[in-house]
């Protein structure tokens, strides 16, 4: 049961499970992450562990080990148990190819359904960096409250500044849900904008960053998504159904490769949010999808003029130069008289560009992979 303690945020929920989706290679993050060596397990936080296993740590006061399910590629999943020993062998779903958030995370759920009919099921991504981690537990809290009344609830966080990389949520009215004091009705989902839009927004004090964290009874968010796509949900619950039997491998390896592609913000956030059944709990805690190389230098930069370097056992020489340096090479890196520069240093490429067209990155990686160049992906 859960109980009442002086630290709230140290005691697990009941029937509280997260989703880990531990997915998407980071393209804008490239030749850091790789195909073989992807975003989620790389230490961009500078503490020594990967990103996933930040994540691990900072779920477990609220679910306990048990309660945790990860969601990767078959290609990740001896890194991903490398990284989780105590994860149980039987949760850890590996999706023989993409599909997309709806289907990895809509057959986590269904399979804690069928261990947990009560289960309420939080997804939180395995590539965020999260700091005021009990402020993070405060928020989760809420929105646990909130799913327990039938809500489908998602975390925002409020803006720093103006920023284009994120999406953004427009509050709604407030909501009295025991336990959620500080529960908004979702008005909409808005995509990317560009800066002078993103500006107006956070003038205004009704949007909040989208950080793709939903939480919600596994059975309401399924029902959610078979409402919108019903052979999606009927497929899953097929494999589920199958998970802890010896029909496992056999079952996935037919019905996984039919699935439909489609992410979940399409397939149950933005139709529960237009039909006003999604509430969002406003998170004042920082957060970062470390997204590109601007990111992860605001990230380490002490400050405004600053180099940030990155990497073990780095020989990196400055001038007069700001923006930051990633190496993994042993070549002396120069840089001098350079402002906002990104220089990504590893043993078979080379990347330099600057912070403001750091998103751009991805269409290069896009290009290699029409030219063929897929040795370096």
């Amino acid at each position: 049961m859960e109980s009442s303690t002086d630290s709230p945020q140290a005691t697990p929920l009941d029937h509280l499970h997260a989703i880990i989706p531990a997915g998407g290679v980071g393209s804008r993050l490239w030749p850091l992450s790789r195909a073989d060596h992807p975003k989620f397990l790389h230490d961009l936080a500078g503490n020594g562990h990967t990103l996933l296993r930040n994540t691990w740590d900072r779920l477990l006061p609220l679910t306990g080990t048990a309660n945790i399910v990860v969601a990767t590629g078959v290609a990740h999943a001896p890194a991903v148990r490398a990284q989780l020993p105590d994860l149980d062998p039987g949760h850890l779903v590996q999706e023989p190819s993409p599909k997309e958030s709806s289907a990895a995370i809509g057959l986590a759920a269904a399979i804690i359904e069928l261990r947990d009919p009560e289960a309420i099921v939080g997804s939180f991504a395995a590539d965020h960096v999260i700091t005021d981690e009990h402020v993070f537990h405060a928020a989760v809290r809420e929105a646990y409250h909130a799913a327990k009344a039938d809500w489908v609830v998602t975390i925002g966080i409020r803006p720093s500044e103006p920023s284009s990389a994120f999406g953004y949520i427009q509050l709604g009215a407030d909501q009295e849900i025991d336990g959620a004091p500080s529960a908004h009705l979702v008005e909409s989902f808005v995509e990317k904008p560009d800066y002078e839009v993103a500006t107006g927004y956070v003038s205004s004090g009704d949007y909040l960053w989208n950080a793709g964290m939903f939480i919600a009874k596994a059975s309401v968010l399924l029902g959610r998504m078979q409402a919108e796509k019903p052979e999606l949900v009927e497929a899953l619950r097929e494999i589920a159904a199958a998970w802890d039997t010896d029909q496992r491998d056999e079952v996935m390896d037919r019905v996984w490769p039919e699935l439909e592609k489609i992410a979940i913000d399409y397939a149950v956030a933005e139709p529960v949010a237009k039909a006003g059944g999604m509430v969002v709990i406003p998170g004042d805690f920082g957060w970062d999808d470390v997204g590109d190389f601007a990111a992860l230098a605001r990230m380490h930069a002490k400050g405004p003029g600053d180099l940030a370097i990155l990497g073990e056992n780095t020989a990196v020489l400055s001038e007069r130069s700001s923006g930051i340096v990633v190496s993994q090479s042993t070549r002396l890196v120069s840089v001098v008289g350079m402002d906002d520069i990104v220089v990504v240093d590893t043993p078979d490429a080379l990347l330099v560009t600057t912070k403001a067209h750091a998103q751009r990155v991805k269409a290069l990686v896009d290009l290699m992979k029409l030219n063929g160049t897929n040795d370096v992906l």
